[in-house]
């Protein structure tokens, strides 16, 4: 079994349409959206929910006002200023440091498990999807990252699937850590400007302290094709495969706003263009 993730350097480049397509493409798969911040794959597989789990991650502080004392300790020790005149915590300011529970003579603060968002197994016509959805103003996302790649990857040995497909999320920090580590190929999509250019290296980097082998896609590459060989002098510099370029095609929009993977409505060279790209996946 063959762990594929998609990721970016930025947002906005396309991974997610990349990701539907490979979805739609790789045979005897499981889906999974890594991307847990703001996931939207769900929005090209159409999932129908078979389990529904709460992801628990930190802890806020909740005070008893039967056995509170008022002597105002906790409120002192507070940095975060989340005790209120009324003793009572706010969970937006709390930090769930602790230390409110550690001073209080009283015993009456305790700290309760934060709920910081759910995940899920559903199943579409492509196959079993795993994804979640990460609570506002939540943390933690590289938890419920590692939940949801450790859950399609028991998926995936129990029905004997070949791949698992990961839509990665955007950028350098602990998602996609959590998302990269371990994983056998990293498909990098940028597109054709200066600044998609620079978080590709960086992304290009990240994956090579990890030791994870790279290939990348240029997407709306003929929007600035001067930028795009530049692209493909970075790739050749740093030994990096450039698999596909994707064109800028208003097929791409439709098949967003009709939610299925664009190689449900592609044809011609487009969809030889993305055919193309997951032959180099697969070798």
């Amino acid at each position: 079994m063959k762990q594929i993730l998609v990721i970016s350097g930025k947002g906005g480049t396309g991974k997610t349409v990349l990701t539907g397509a490979l979805a739609a493409l790789a045979p005897n798969k499981v889906m999974a959206d890594c991307d847990v911040d703001a996931a939207n794959l769900y929005l090209l597989l159409n999932p129908s929910i078979r389990e529904k789990h709460p992801f628990q991650s930190g802890a806020s502080a909740v005070i008893d006002p039967a056995l509170c004392s008022r002597c105002g300790q906790c409120s002192a020790a507070c940095r975060f200023d989340a005790v209120s005149r009324d003793f009572v915590v706010n969970p937006i300011a709390c930090e769930g440091c602790g230390l409110c529970a550690r001073v209080c003579p009283a015993g009456a603060v305790t700290m309760k498990e934060n709920t910081a968002g759910d995940w899920f197994v559903s199943e579409t016509r492509y196959g079993p999807f795993v994804h979640a959805k990460l609570g506002l103003a939540e943390e933690n996302s590289g938890k419920l990252v590692a939940k949801v790649r450790e859950t399609a990857g028991e998926i995936a040995e129990s029905k004997a699937a070949d791949y698992v497909i990961i839509d990665g999320p955007p950028g350098i920090g602990c998602p996609v850590i959590a998302s990269l580590s371990g994983v056998d190929l990293a498909v990098i999509v940028t597109e054709p400007s200066l600044s998609a250019i620079h978080d590709a290296e960086r992304v290009m980097d990240l994956a090579k302290h990890f030791e994870v082998p790279v290939k990348l896609v240029v997407n709306k590459w003929d929007i600035n094709p001067a930028v795009t060989e530049d692209i493909q002098k970075l790739c050749d510099s740093r030994h990096v495969p450039l698999i596909g370029q994707i064109p800028f095609d208003r097929v791409v929009v439709e098949s967003v706003l009709a939610g299925e993977p664009v190689t449900e409505r592609a044809d011609g060279s487009l969809k030889e263009e993305f055919i193309k790209i997951w032959e180099a996946v697969r070798s």
